[in-house]
């Protein structure tokens, strides 16, 4: 296993591993393949998982499994606070102490703001004392290192980036999505601070192995170089030297063996021409099954009623690549916990994004046929109900 430095230069695994998808087994997780899984990683070399405390049981399986072998100070425990359900001071405190037991820890390494969306996200827990309770917290010991998870836009993370003294951040990061999200541009904003980026879903979810068009298989399957769907994937992330760490949600041995071999192998800067190449034909082969033809640019932004013009087609084009439930599901959250709302809806067809499109897109038209597809009726009501929750008060 290969280390890259955090903050204050300490090591952190190349590969990290994400606590979310350990296996279900019942209504519960499958403890004891949860913990070989864990262990073996982390005789391999993996000191960094990462769990929050939306995952169900995750954090409680982790913290026993840490616990009952004697290990839980030879790693790094990252975890969450569920920002969008802070509505008073008390609340921080309330979710914070109830991650420690179930983690059995009282300290917490790497400690995030969970999938901050906007700027308005970040000023609520301002409001309710955050910044005041991370130094009470650091002074204490119970918080080593603080950050932030992020899905939205790549000017919003710039601005949340810029406005704490941030220890870390997590961003959603792979090369289908290189200019989605905070994208290679906030990638490199935050590395230019000394500020380590922690990459989630670089597979986005399994979709860049198992949905892959047969094109792209048999581009992969042919190739000399005989690398996996995956391989390709995390070389790709491990050949820039501003990622610090990919997390990865390994529920395999075998998994967690190939994912080791790669960390302990990868240099950053060793892509050449021919291996972009791979990577841009990839990409093409999945293109091809897209709807839109938006290369998330963003040429098209800012929209002046907000519309969130990238994230939506980004979304329309996965609903054939991903499936449509997941699709959905990204939309809802990436585009609609915002204060403002971001969805296509909103559009007012005024045409100045089309002046801007390198790609010529009809983009107001396409706007209208996205919104219809991703926001069917039940979507529409769950995600004003989701809204006017998490929201309350911001």
């Amino acid at each position: 296993m290969q280390y890259r430095k955090d903050k204050y230069g300490n090591d952190i695994s190349l590969l990290g591993f994400g606590c979310m998808r350990f296996t279900r087994k019942g209504s519960g997780i499958d403890h004891e393949k949860a913990e070989k899984e864990i262990l073996s990683a982390f005789h391999q070399g993996v000191n960094y998982f990462d769990t929050a405390y939306l995952y169900p049981g995750s954090e409680a399986c982790l913290g026993k499994v840490l616990e009952d072998n004697h290990v839980r100070g030879q790693v790094k425990v990252a975890t969450k606070l569920p920002q969008y359900m802070v509505k008073s001071p008390a609340a921080i405190d309330k979710y914070f102490d109830e991650e420690l037991k179930r983690l059995r820890t009282n300290y917490i390494d790497y400690y995030l703001m969970h999938m901050l969306t906007d700027f308005t996200s970040w000023e609520n827990l301002k409001k309710n004392g955050i910044e005041d309770w991370i130094k009470r917290k650091k002074e204490e010991g119970a918080i080593r290192q603080v950050g932030f998870s992020f899905h939205g836009t790549t000017d919003m993370f710039l601005r949340i980036l810029e406005d704490y003294d941030w220890d870390f951040c997590q961003i959603q990061y792979n090369y289908l999505d290189e200019h989605i999200q905070a994208g290679r541009r906030g990638l490199q904003a935050a590395a230019a601070k000394g500020i380590p980026v922690i990459i989630m879903e670089p597979l986005r979810g399994g979709k860049l192995v198992s949905s892959l068009p047969a094109e792209a298989k048999k581009l992969i399957a042919e190739h000399g170089k005989k690398r996996s769907a995956a391989e390709w994937a995390f070389r790709w992330l491990w050949d820039q030297p501003e990622v610090t760490c990919v997390l990865s949600g390994m529920n395999s041995m075998e998994m967690i063996a190939e994912n080791c071999r790669i960390a302990s192998e990868v240099q950053a800067g060793e892509f050449d021409e021919a291996d972009f190449a791979m990577i841009a034909g990839i990409k093409a082969a999945i293109e091809k099954t897209t709807k839109v033809g938006c290369t998330g640019c963003s040429y098209c932004m800012p929209c002046p009623k907000g519309v969130d013009i990238p994230a939506t087609f980004r979304c329309y084009n996965a609903m054939y690549t991903e499936g449509k439930s997941d699709a959905r599901f990204e939309y809802a959250r990436n585009v609609g916990l915002r204060k403002n709302g971001a969805f296509a809806d909103q559009c007012v067809e005024c045409g100045k994004c089309e002046q801007h499109c390198p790609q010529k897109l009809e983009i107001r038209k396409l706007l209208k046929e996205a919104d219809k597809a991703l926001r069917p009726l039940p979507y529409k009501i769950g995600t004003n109900i989701a809204s006017r929750f998490m929201l309350k008060g911001k």
